[in-house]
């Protein structure tokens, strides 16, 4: 019967792994029923490595290479199975494989705004994302924290664990590196710089070397930014608030020309025009006098409160007769038009 079993195992010549795809850290050769023959080669080509393990103890670690499987390319083995003299005999043992090419493109980013303490601004929230590469530099380490005796190990296995670790080490590197936001957002480089400083130590600690870690958005949220944006607008009219409201009244113009016809059909188009038209006017001059750095609010005053005393309503009144009168055919397009256009000249 032990002959019998002797005959039917297969022997090993040739250990090797030929990556069929990406994304797979570990490997294990496929050992069972099989045994190792006594001088057999060991093919571990360039970008990856290997180990021998030997009753759940990591044993021989191979760097890229063609190896001769004996007593002297298998030092800590021959020790483990107490190889006094030279083996004859086929042998067991686990054998792994492990991709040591950059696995490029994995993304990061704050599902979330973070706070940090900002120079400039205090406590402020942002944004940030961004992508990195990492391979496996010590397969050993690998090995014993990660990947155990899987069959083989993918990458998206541990895609969690490694982004979960760069978002906890943001605000470490944002602190690490001294740069106020304003300077963090121009600065992309050293931020990226600063957060691969953080991290190095904690995927060592995984057997994991990470490389090309990039930063390509630093944000705030919305609401943060209009009012960053509002600061920004300050600086450029040198903090003066008078030049600054003047400022916003000039960029509200728009809008509320667009927006003050809440009224509908003819009624409504007259309200927004002749109010629109009218304030713009004020404001026009108001921003006119700001920028001139001269004169007071005396002259727009006058102007609002004589824009104040039109009364809309009776326009849109009689614009609403009118109109009644045009359907009716009593008025042709032509009078109501001349009759419309005299009744906006008093809005305005």
């Amino acid at each position: 019967m032990a002959l019998m079993d002797f005959i039917k195992k297969q022997f090993i010549d040739v250990l090797q792994w030929t990556e069929e795809g990406d994304g797979t850290l570990a490997w294990r050769f496929p050992m069972s029923g099989m045994e190792i023959q006594n001088g057999g080669t060991l093919v571990v080509r360039e970008s990856q490595m290997a180990i021998f393990v030997n009753e759940g103890k990591v044993a021989d670690v191979f760097g890229p290479g063609t190896y001769k499987l004996t007593t002297q390319t298998l030092p800590v083995l021959t020790y483990l199975k107490n190889w006094d003299k030279l083996f004859e005999s086929p042998f067991k043992s686990d054998v792994y494989f492990f991709s040591t090419r950059q696995q490029i493109d994995q993304k990061w980013g704050t599902p979330q705004p973070i706070t940090i303490r900002d120079k400039d601004f205090g406590a402020v929230r942002l944004r940030a994302f961004g992508n990195y590469a990492f391979r496996v530099a010590d397969p050993k380490l690998f090995h014993t924290e990660i990947s155990g005796t899987r069959e083989s190990y993918p990458v998206g296995d541990l895609e969690g664990q490694l982004r979960g670790l760069v978002l906890q080490n943001i605000s470490n590197a944002i602190a690490g590196s001294g740069l106020p936001f304003l300077d963090l957002a121009a600065n992309q480089v050293m931020f990226a710089d600063a957060l691969t400083k953080e991290l190095a130590p904690l995927f060592a600690k995984l057997g994991l070397l990470i490389e090309n870690l990039t930063v390509q958005n630093v944000s705030l949220p919305e609401e943060l930014q209009k009012i960053l944006d509002q600061k920004i607008g300050m600086g450029m009219v040198g903090n003066d608030m008078a030049k600054f409201m003047q400022y916003q009244t000039a960029q509200a113009i728009p809008k509320f020309a667009e927006n003050s016809g809440g009224g509908s059909g003819i009624a409504g188009d007259a309200m927004g025009l002749g109010a629109g038209v009218a304030l713009g006017q004020v404001m026009a001059q108001n921003l006119q006098q700001g920028l001139q750095g001269g004169g007071n609010a005396a002259p727009a005053a006058a102007a609002v409160a004589a824009a104040s005393g039109v009364k809309p309503e009776d326009v849109m009144a009689t614009l609403e007769k009118l109109g009644e009168l045009k359907a009716k055919g009593i008025l042709t397009q032509e009078e109501f038009d001349a009759k419309k256009s005299e009744l906006l000249k008093k809005l305005i």
